[in-house]
């Protein structure tokens, strides 16, 4: 999927997470990370963002998180989320979401 338009998903509740996808054409998938837990959790949050990276066959783009606690389930949706609206994509295969 190319990302073609800046998007967002979540919030900052806690245990929530702020997602930014921007464009990123040419320059891979490339993470920022904002979080009170990023020491303790910070590599897992990022796999988790590759992952859905994966899953949604995103080749390019630029993503920023800002943590508030979110569990892994949050931060897995709210990234499909925001690649899904940047996009503008309606529909996905679901199916898809076994890769690991």
């Amino acid at each position: 999927m190319k990302i073609v338009r800046m998007a967002q998903a979540g919030g900052l509740e806690s245990g929530d997470v702020l997602v930014t996808v921007e464009p990123n054409e040419g320059g891979g998938v490339t993470l920022e990370l904002e979080s009170v837990l990023k020491a303790q959790f910070g590599k897992s949050i990022l796999e988790t963002v590759h992952r859905a990276a994966q899953i949604m066959q995103v080749p390019d783009a630029a993503i920023r998180l800002v943590d508030r606690g979110a569990l892994d389930h949050v931060i897995l949706s709210r990234v499909q989320t925001a690649l899904l609206r940047a996009g503008d994509q309606t529909t996905f295969d679901w199916s898809r979401g076994d890769v690991q």
